[in-house]
């Protein structure tokens, strides 16, 4: 079992940059895929990039490959999203979210989730 607590979320104009962390406690999250997921209100929660943290294999969701880098510090047991060149489209909350199975994207394996935390990018 993890905890998994998000930070870093905010207001920015379109074109800034924010920094996303997820701190995991309960155990190492080496074991893990790690998702950044985003959900808009009245919209389906969305994949939006994933780390394999013992090979750091990333994917990316097409609408932000470019623009947002997935990270893992094992030190801090920390995941990072960073994204560049916000628009307004990527208003959402984002979640990190642990999944021990294998198939980076199916949410069905994601069994730890954070609680979010609010991006909001204005014109």
């Amino acid at each position: 079992q993890v905890q998994l607590v998000e930070s870093g979320g905010g207001l920015v104009q379109a074109g800034g940059s924010l920094r996303l962390s997820c701190v995991g406690s309960g155990r190492p999250l080496r074991s893990y895929i790690m998702g950044w997921f985003r959900q808009a209100p009245s919209k389906e929660r969305e994949l939006v990039a994933a780390i394999t943290w013992n090979s750091g294999t990333t994917q990316y969701a097409d609408s932000v490959k470019g623009r947002f880098t997935v990270s893992r510090d094992n030190t801090k047991n920390t995941v990072y999203l960073q994204m560049n060149s916000l628009k307004p489209e990527d208003t959402a909350v984002y979640y990190c979210a642990a999944n021990d199975y294998s198939n980076y994207q199916d949410i069905r394996e994601y069994e730890y989730w954070g609680q979010g935390t609010q991006v909001t990018v204005s014109s």
